[in-house]
């Protein structure tokens, strides 16, 4: 009888697995900080391509390093030509986020330094993901569509050239920042589910692109990257709703969730939220959209406030309560709210998978994962059963 270890723990939570340099996350004082830099200094002041570059080299670039690191992403976002064949044999009614997660393999069978496990070529695959990973996604978009995909315009910034191939038209400068913000915010949140995933494959010693692919799996489940296209399900059934608080009150007393309410790690509002709210109410009154952003608030606010009441004080707001509003009057559809994450997190993914393999600046690498557990299975009395011919079994 295998030996049972004398403590569990359900979902590995509160349980530290190995060491990061990466990003930290502050749950009790809602303090998000990734390499060093609080999330709120990056949201103001950053570019996410210059985020990507302090994520995958621990420090911010210098300006020729900067446009050096643009410049490999911008010659890096052609997608092969056998992928997007790929893209156009698949059923139009595939969900975007199996789309993407097919298409990682494809990727990574394009890459010339697929075998190449040094670090240096590792850090040029990420750098074609961070590329790629968004063409594909505004690709895919458009084929589902009967469309042509929008060829890449190597003129505009990262971010303004995804919604450009994404939707067909040239983004504002104020759009195309808000969602480079946006992308900033989702970049990276330590061992999340996603980036574990990517962590735990990657420790086999398979190659980047298979922990990726994890990682995009992981990302598509409704409790994690998929709870933002949940939200916007939610706002969506509750636009016409003439009793928003009776409605969340109702939804509480029979035991159901609020979509993007709460978090695993905070215990207060999540600092990322703050930004996307007010990011909310900022292009909903652009727009003339301001109905989703008071929808939202009224939900928020009778949510919390009924939580606290139920002595629930601790469950806020999350990064999806208002990502899901914003991404919207963006003109993303539900289904590709999540994938829009993963054009985010494929920065910080690609940074922990670089970090699993060749450890952190003191070269302290974490072991194989390999986690027990507890057998709860059958046994015949003390030992195991035996084995029955199956002519002789009732």
């Amino acid at each position: 009888m295998a030996e049972t270890s004398s403590t569990k723990n359900i979902g590995l939570r509160g349980v530290k697995v190995a060491d990061t340099r990466i990003s930290d996350v502050d749950g009790a004082n809602g303090i998000l900080i990734y390499r060093g830099f609080r999330i709120e200094q990056l949201a103001e002041h950053s570019t996410f391509v210059e985020t990507a570059y302090l994520l995958l080299y621990d420090r911010l670039p210098n300006a020729e390093e900067l446009e050096l690191f643009k410049k490999g992403l911008g010659e890096a976002r052609t997608v092969p030509g056998f992928v997007l064949d790929a893209l156009q044999r698949l059923p139009k009614t595939s969900a975007p986020m199996d789309v993407l997660q097919a298409s990682i393999p494809l990727l990574g069978m394009a890459d010339p330094d697929l075998a190449d496990d040094s670090r240096e070529a590792n850090l040029r695959k990420a750098v074609r993901l961070i590329s790629r990973v968004p063409a594909v996604i505004a690709a895919w978009h458009r084929i589902r569509q009967g469309k042509d995909p929008v060829p890449e315009d190597r003129a505009l910034p990262h971010t303004a050239n995804f919604l450009l191939q994404l939707t067909g038209v040239r983004p504002d400068a104020e759009t195309a920042r808000d969602l480079d913000t946006a992308l900033i915010l989702h970049a990276d949140h330590s061992f999340n589910a996603s980036t574990f995933a990517c962590r735990e494959v990657v420790s086999t010693q398979a190659h980047l692109y298979a922990g990726v692919a994890a990682g995009v799996g992981a990302l598509s489940g409704s409790l994690h990257g998929g709870a933002n296209a949940q939200v916007m399900k939610m706002l969506e059934a509750l636009k016409n709703e003439s009793d928003v608080p009776g409605w969340v009150r109702k939804q509480l007393d029979d035991g159901r969730k609020i979509m993007g309410m709460g978090h695993a790690i905070y215990k207060t509002t999540d600092p990322r939220a703050r930004f996307l709210k007010n990011m909310c109410f900022r292009l909903g009154n652009k727009l003339g959209q301001e109905h989703w952003c008071r929808l939202s608030t009224q939900i928020e606010e009778t949510a919390v406030a009924e939580f606290a009441r139920r002595g629930k004080t601790t469950i806020k707001p999350n990064v999806d309560f208002f990502s899901a509003p914003v991404y919207h009057m963006m003109g993303i559809p539900e289904d590709m709210m999540t994938p829009v994450f993963a054009v985010s997190r494929i920065a910080g993914w690609t940074s922990h998978i670089i970090e699993e393999k060749f450890g952190d600046a003191h070269g302290e690498k974490p072991a194989l994962y390999r986690p027990s557990s507890e057998y709860t299975g059958t046994y015949c009395g003390k030992e195991t059963c035996a084995y029955t011919p199956i002519e002789e079994r009732k």
